[in-house]
């Protein structure tokens, strides 16, 4: 049976968006089903006129999307906003997080490092580059393919450090969260929610929005590596 509502997001949410969209279903009976890809996937899916009735991105991927005509005009809502942390190998020595100069220490050291393909990855890149390190080196800096966790390249041992949101860390085996990147190096990733213009639910997809934003959710989105957005999407 098809779902009552469908929606595509980026990895990054996938838990978030699997535990709410159960917790909806038990309130109103509606069934939800949201496909979880890499985020440059789910946006090109988007532009070549597929339809969902609800799309989770990175707001500034979301904003692009509707300002080409891709969602509905003005249905965009901030979400959660995740910000990037460290993990390592179940059983490795800890990197010290403390600050930049700690940080950029434990990169030089390190043999390799793994980053996404997603907002994380853009920023961990501007700061490879930053420290000296050449992004371009694929035996050190290791790109995880879209859709693969970074956390699953550290547990195989395929890179010693690795980068991501720290939501996309939660649950995978094999590897401990050293801990958030410092405040002064950090960035905060913010994911909105908006109706795809092709909809073939608006009035449910608004609903569930709606739902998805609401305070009542908030605990879950701490669960869950990920906070309540302070700004609009």
């Amino acid at each position: 049976m098809s779902a009552d509502i469908t929606g595509i997001s980026s990895m990054a949410t996938r838990q978030l968006l699997a535990e709410l969209a159960g917790a909806y279903r038990q309130r109103t009976g509606k069934s939800v089903a949201i496909e979880s890809v890499g985020g440059v996937d789910a946006a090109k899916r988007i532009r070549s006129s597929e339809k969902f009735d609800v799309v989770v991105l990175a707001a500034d991927a979301m904003q692009k999307l509707e300002a080409d005509g891709f969602l509905k005009p003005g249905s965009r809502a901030g979400l959660a906003e995740s910000s990037i942390a460290v993990a390592v190998r179940a059983g490795s020595k800890r990197p010290n997080l403390s600050s930049e100069t700690t940080t950029k220490a434990a990169v030089l050291a390190a043999q390799s490092v793994g980053y996404s393909t997603g907002p994380s990855g853009t920023h961990i890149l501007k700061l490879l580059e930053k420290w000296g390190v050449d992004p371009k080196d694929a035996k050190r800096v290791v790109q995880a393919p879209p859709g693969v966790p970074v956390g699953t390249l550290v547990a195989r041992g395929d890179v010693e450090l690795g980068f991501q949101q720290l939501s996309e860390f939660l649950g995978v085996a094999g590897i401990e969260v050293a801990g958030l990147l410092p405040g002064e190096i950090q960035s905060v990733t913010l994911f909105a929610c908006g109706v795809g213009a092709q909809a073939g639910n608006e009035a449910g997809a608004r609903d569930l929005i709606g739902y998805l934003t609401s305070p009542e959710t908030g605990a879950t989105k701490t669960k869950l590596g990920m906070e309540p957005p302070r700004r609009a999407g």
